[in-house]
């Protein structure tokens, strides 16, 4: 799964590396440690308008016929194997995809006596992009829309399944335009090359969406849960 994460480019920065119209009202701060339910940063792209845009939307995706949005919690990820037949995903994953930037992500890799947690990123330390999908809920009782992703997993690197069964399926920039436009399938979501990236075990303070600060991504020898 892919749990806990971080983006601590601009949106600014972002808007540039990625071909964007520069958001005038958004203002989602940087964060070391970003969690399901919070509001996250996503890359959509607009058929009318032929555009992509920066829309802060909530991690954990509801149903446009989900009955409350309860549920969020257990749609944080998608499966690759699943996201173009669970009901959840189906509609998704044929009408609104979406990219999710990043800087890195987290995962816990068990050992004997606890869990390690580890960074996980570019060597270059570039931004990259998970590949999500978005969808509309409206709240019968307001008529109001709340606006919710997932991000899609599925099989590691060689270098994530060192630490973890799963990892993010991460989009190259050749990739980009097909996705958001629904031209192509599952065929992209693969795992990104190791030779581009790398791991390090950190302190478990990031264990606490509470903790957020540079100091997370320090190397820690021991970095027991």
């Amino acid at each position: 799964m892919c749990g806990r994460y971080r983006r601590t480019t601009s949106e600014e920065e972002l808007a540039r590396r990625y071909h964007i119209p520069i958001p005038k009202e958004l203002d989602l701060p940087i964060s070391y440690n970003i969690a399901p339910s919070q509001k996250v940063l996503t890359i959509r792209f607009n058929p009318e308008t032929g555009e992509r845009s920066l829309d802060a939307l909530q991690w954990g995706l509801v149903p446009y016929w989900a009955k409350d949005p309860k549920m969020a919690y257990k749609t944080i990820n998608a499966r690759v194997e699943t996201v173009d037949t669970a009901p959840s995903y189906r509609q998704p994953f044929k009408k609104r995809r979406c990219l999710i930037p990043a800087d890195g992500f987290y995962e816990w890799k068990k050992v004997v006596g606890g869990k390690i947690p580890y960074s996980i990123g570019m060597k270059d330390d570039v931004p990259f992009v998970f590949a999500g999908l978005w969808e509309g809920w409206k709240d019968p009782s307001t008529q109001e829309w709340l606006h919710t992703c997932t991000i899609i997993t599925g099989e590691p690197n060689e270098l994530v399944a060192q630490i973890h069964t799963r990892m993010p399926m991460i989009l190259g920039e050749e990739h980009h335009e097909a996705w958001l436009t629904n031209q192509t399938g599952k065929e992209v979501l693969v795992p990104f090359p190791v030779a581009a990236m790398r791991a390090w075990p950190i302190s478990p303070r990031v264990n606490s969406p509470k903790n957020n600060d540079q100091d997370l991504l320090v190397p820690v020898q021991n970095g027991f849960c």
